[in-house]
């Protein structure tokens, strides 16, 4: 028995779908833009001069996306921060599928609205239909424990869709959520 479709997904497919095809009049339902990754990194400027911090923020990354997230080391040697090729400065995670579309629904539904002080999130996009959110802080996740975090840790979440321009992304993610500033 196949398992059931994640709740975001569904919505995508009952409603988004119908909503973008009547507005930017596509002729195809392959042309109607979708979110194909979504991409979280952590950059820790530290992490050379203290591996623990880097192992930390590597389970509170597990943690709030339940994938294994991969450590991302330096391109090249930079002497004023010490730091040199190959080391480890960070870690992100990939999701797609399943997972994407769990993680899109927490994210919005229950990440976004715990921030303090918000009033919404950005309407900028990368031109291409991508957007990308830094977060200066990961207790806005429910999944990680006040008491066991060490420090204050940002990020950022980069949603990947198959939108040619801005304005197709934008729609998608309003239509999905995305509690854009007005």
């Amino acid at each position: 028995m196949a398992a059931e479709k994640p709740r975001m997904r569904q919505l995508y497919e009952k409603d988004v779908t119908g909503a973008l095809q009547e507005k930017f009049q596509f002729s195809s339902f392959m042309q109607i833009p979708r979110p194909t990754k979504v991409v979280i990194n952590m950059g820790l400027g530290k992490a050379p001069t203290n591996p623990k911090l880097l192992e930390n923020a590597v389970v509170e990354l597990e943690t709030i996306t339940g994938q294994k997230a991969v450590k991302t080391k330096a391109r090249k040697s930079i002497s004023n921060f010490k730091l040199r090729e190959g080391m480890d400065i960070g870690a992100r995670v990939t999701l797609r599928e399943d997972r994407m579309w769990e993680f899109l629904d927490r994210f919005i539904n229950i990440a976004l609205p715990r921030i303090r002080d918000f009033r919404g999130v950005s309407t900028r996009l990368s031109g291409r239909g991508d957007f990308t959110l830094g977060l200066k802080d990961q207790l806005i996740f429910p999944e990680i424990e006040y008491d066991k975090v060490d420090e204050h840790r940002g990020m950022n979440v980069t949603i990947v869709t198959t939108a040619r321009n801005d304005e197709e992304g934008r729609e998608l993610l309003r239509l999905l959520g995305m509690p854009f500033r007005r």
